[in-house]
């Protein structure tokens, strides 16, 4: 590895350590590290080997992702359902147009932060894995830790549960059927199985199935749009004539004066807080991309202008669906449709009983292609924790046999959301998926962190992109506010006690505690109790894939 002082005398080129014992090769820019290719390099870097993160890794898969593939991967899993239901419960709380539509902007700013803090890891370290390869590339001491707890939290707490369940619901009520808990399980559980399998058995076609609907998705939104500019200019024009249908009789103009945006605000910290926080939630899965990067083409050029299409995309349809409904919808229902803004929408543009069928089809739809996508990722990830040697049965998840696709990876993502799925409905479904995202506030801090003291410690590595370091430490408040916030309830979960409105951060936290439990006895008790020491080895599978072997050398 390079000294300290020879790291500062070229910023440009990261300087790296060949495991052969021959001379580093020297990348004056991203251009020759975007052309490197890893299969020239015999034998092939350990997923342990950290200082070659800097380079890219192509999957044993191939790079199959373009950049339209790339943009749906993301931008599908910040499209949810969330944009059916979210508007009302902003605008709700807040009290008047000017104030909602400015949050959402606000919400963009603040999403732009975090997703900045995955631009720089992301184009520095261009790699399958997120957020794990980054910790373990800035966090390497104590060995192994940071590998472990980014495994517990990804295989213990990965659910591709709540939009399973959201899919059922839907599409039960598009067809006037009232099911049973076990149907709606049923269908959810089909659904999950389903994409599984595709992802599994079908790679490729899987890939086009979800580009295809996360176009649609797109394009149904973009209609949500255009029907609300519709309506407000034949309603214009029937009102002219005198002759107003009965389903634009309920609808209203837009005040667009000044005072009207402003009227009726809330100006309250703690309305516009948790506003804010909403709807910084709603721009979740930004930076789902950096998941699979090996199989990116042009890895690092294509994270860069997918991330801002997305983030730009998003925050227009987003402020384009509020003014979409505050053009239909009365103001008045608006405050009091809550989540079924959506429906209220719907009814008024095409009627109850087409309006009814069109909704609740839609957020089938979106929730369908939202779990294709997470499934997708969030086995890449499972994959790349496999290959580290960490988890049980690490040669077998990690490969690719024998579809030629990460099967390993979607069962370990398929196994945790089933058992979600079928546990009973209610407030334990509802605590599981608020345990799920607690810990990934811990694990968001302590990326943005490790971002600013990088820069410190290591300013040699190339950054093709540098995220705003005001920006990275409001990403790091936010991450705060969000990790403290279960323990200062509002009145209402005051009733729950201090402990009950914490228990689900209390049992994240619990979770990640177990993690640093196995790693002691793993890597610190039983090598002390049976005398040995751990040393990483490079082993490859059948179809390519490199792997870290860990053997048990005796002292």
């Amino acid at each position: 590895m390079s000294t300290p002082a020879a790291d500062t005398a070229n910023d440009a080129s990261p300087l790296l350590s060949s495991s052969s014992g021959t001379a580093t090769k020297s990348y004056a820019s991203i251009g020759d590290v975007e052309d490197y290719d890893p299969s020239s390099c015999e034998p092939k870097p350990a997923p342990s080997n950290l200082e070659v993160d800097v380079l890219p890794e192509t999957s044993a898969l191939g790079r199959n992702l373009t950049w339209s593939s790339a943009y749906i991967l993301t931008i599908s899993r910040v499209l949810g359902s969330g944009i059916f239901a979210t508007p009302g419960v902003i605008f709700a709380s807040v009290g008047s147009t000017g104030l909602s539509l400015t949050l959402w902007i606000v919400g963009a700013i603040l999403a732009y932060f975090g997703l900045a803090v995955s631009l720089e890891y992301g184009c520095m370290l261009p790699r399958s894995g997120g957020e794990k390869v980054y910790l373990e590339f800035t966090y390497r001491k104590p060995k192994y830790l940071v590998s472990v707890l980014i495994a517990t939290q990804a295989i213990l707490l990965g659910f591709t549960a709540s939009n399973c369940i959201v899919f059922a619901q839907y599409t039960l009520f598009a067809f006037g059927v009232e099911g049973t808990d076990f149907v709606k399980k049923l269908l959810a559980v089909g659904l999950l199985t389903c994409i599984t399998g595709v992802h599994a058995v079908f790679m490729k076609a899987g890939i086009r199935i979800q580009n295809f609907l996360g176009w649609i998705k797109i394009g149904l939104i973009a209609f949500m749009i255009l029907s609300g500019l519709f309506v407000v200019l034949f309603r214009r024009q029937e009102q002219r004539s005198g002759n107003v249908s009965a389903t634009l009789a309920n609808t209203q103009d837009f005040d667009w004066t000044w005072t009207g945006l402003w009227h009726g605000s809330i100006w309250s910290w703690g309305a516009i807080a948790t506003s804010i926080l909403k709807v910084f939630y709603s721009f979740a899965g930004l930076n789902n991309v950096n998941n699979v990067l090996n199989e990116v083409k042009d890895p690092v050029r294509t994270l860069k202008s997918v991330a801002f299409t997305a983030l730009a995309t998003a925050c227009g349809m987003y402020l384009l669906v509020n003014v979409a409904y505050f053009l239909v919808v009365p103001l008045d229902e608006v405050r009091g449709s809550g989540e079924l803004i959506a429906a209220i929408f719907f009814e008024k543009v095409f009627g109850v009983a087409v309006g009814r069928r069109i909704l609740p089809l839609m957020v089938a739809l979106s929730a369908v292609g939202n779990v294709m996508v997470v499934a997708f990722a969030h086995s890449r990830l499972n994959q790349e924790i496999a290959r580290t040697g960490l988890i049980p049965m690490s040669r077998m998840l990690s490969s690719n046999a024998p579809f030629g696709s990460p099967l390993g990876g979607l069962l370990l993502n398929y196994l945790p959301s089933m058992l979600v799925l079928t546990i009973p409905t209610g407030d334990v479904y509802t605590f599981i998926l608020e345990v799920e995202g607690y810990p990934g506030q811990i694990i968001a801090f302590a990326t943005a962190f490790g971002l600013l003291w990088l820069r410190i410690r290591r300013p040699d590595v190339h950054r093709p992109y540098k995220a705003w370091v005001p920006g990275v430490l409001i990403r790091m408040a936010i991450a705060l506010a969000l990790l403290a916030a279960p323990f200062f309830p509002s009145e209402k979960q005051r009733e729950k006690g201090v402990i009950g409105s914490a228990a689900y951060a209390l049992v994240g936290i619990i979770i990640l505690a177990f993690g640093v439990l196995y790693w002691y006895i793993f890597a610190t008790v039983l090598p002390r109790w049976r005398g040995y020491k751990f040393e990483d080895k490079t082993d490859s599978l059948d179809d390519g894939t490199t792997i870290t072997t860990i053997a048990h050398v005796p002292i």
